[in-house]
């Protein structure tokens, strides 16, 4: 057995149709299904079954529950889940759907990890500021859709950004031209 890897995206939104006219990078696709067909093919093609995948936020906008966790399986990876705002109802608690699945660690607003040695801060919003950013650690985040850009060491991971080609990145891939 190899090491695991981790992998990172945000903004896949599952099942959600509208966001093709919304989001110029999404608009060539057909459907919402070939769009989630699309980046699930994305998620397999580069994972492994024991490989960590850290979904920053808005995984699925839809109230269908069985299509939700259809996408949930389909995809290869134990899958963590930083919640963004359409994971939650209108009172702030998970989305039902949602929290019916197997995530890996239960979804959370924020979370730190390692990866490559150094910190990394998760969050579905981009932080001007985050933890340890100034001795040198790293934040991705979601949510802007690639109308907001980086600063220093931070960077939006949404799967319709160019570079992330609708599916997730490792970090290495990531931090490029970062240092």
């Amino acid at each position: 057995m190899g090491f695991t890897t981790k992998w990172y995206m945000a903004d896949p939104h599952f099942g959600h149709d509208r966001i093709r006219e919304m989001v110029p990078a999404r608009s060539g696709f057909s459907s919402y299904e070939a769009m989630d067909r699309t980046i699930i093919d994305a998620v397999n093609d580069r994972l492994r079954d024991d490989d960590i995948l850290f979904i920053v936020g808005d995984f699925a906008l839809s109230s269908n529950a069985e299509y939700v966790a259809h996408c949930f399986h389909a995809m290869r990876g134990r899958k963590i889940l930083l919640l963004g705002n359409h994971d939650l109802d209108k009172k702030g608690r998970v989305l039902p759907e949602l929290e019916a699945l197997p995530w890996d660690v239960p979804p959370t607003h924020a979370m730190e990890t390692k990866d490559g040695g150094k910190r990394l801060w998760l969050s579905h919003y981009a932080h001007r500021v985050w933890p340890a950013g100034h001795h040198g650690s790293y934040h991705f985040y979601g949510h802007s859709h690639g109308s907001l850009p980086g600063i220093g060491r931070s960077r939006d991971v949404g799967v319709d950004l160019p570079d992330m080609a609708f599916g997730p990145r490792r970090f290495e891939e990531l931090i490029k031209g970062m240092e």
